[in-house]
């Protein structure tokens, strides 16, 4: 039952908000009392970290599989793009923005989780499009990595609607490849463009 609790809410949250999803309201989505939620959560509060683990475990096995299909660097940066797309297209106001907003202590533990896996992440596609001539062999693995990073969970911290949020991101993922790509890159880059507009 408390997994089942967690994936509901987890869905409710990223739908309707972290804000202003409420116990009751979960409650009467599984057609369950309060009660029966607050025998496995004390409050609100441990069910949305327990909600943010969650997504996080689903998220980074979603990004697994689509590294695990072999596209080129690219081209895998957009079949990510477009899963997060998919998957946050729902809500109305940005996850990431409402947490930091509302649950400051759990929003910043979900940034420390994030930082390792999205850096690793990140370094692993700017190696691997080194290696098929997509990006430019002298750059700064490191400072690409950081620029990324801090590019990306700043539109999420700070942009409140997640409509603008997904076009921002759009626009980093653009920006970020054409400052790493070679002539061959560029062209991939023009082609990914086309698909996803």
């Amino acid at each position: 039952m408390k997994d089942k609790i967690i994936a509901k809410a987890s869905e409710l949250f990223l739908k309707l908000g972290f804000k202003s999803v409420t116990m009751d309201d979960i409650a009467g989505e599984m057609c369950i009392s309060k009660k029966t939620i607050y025998k496995y959560f004390c409050n609100k509060e441990v069910l949305v970290e327990e909600s943010t683990t969650l997504v996080h475990k689903e998220v980074h096995a979603i990004i697994d599989q689509i590294v695990a299909r072999n596209y080129n660097a690219i081209e895998e940066n957009f079949a990510i793009r477009k899963m997060f797309k998919e998957m946050f297209n729902s809500s109305d106001t940005s996850p990431i923005y409402q947490l930091k907003k509302h649950y400051r202590e759990i929003f910043e533990n979900v940034m420390k989780r994030e930082i390792n896996e999205c850096n690793t992440c990140f370094r692993q596609n700017i190696e691997k499009g080194i290696d098929q001539g997509l990006y430019r062999k002298e750059l700064d693995i490191n400072a690409y990595v950081d620029f990324y990073y801090n590019l990306i969970f700043s539109i999420n911290g700070n942009t409140s609607s997640e409509k603008e949020s997904l076009r921002l991101e759009l626009l980093a993922l653009e920006y970020h490849t054409r400052a790493m790509a070679t002539p061959k890159g560029i062209l991939e880059l023009e082609k990914q463009l086309q698909k996803n507009n």
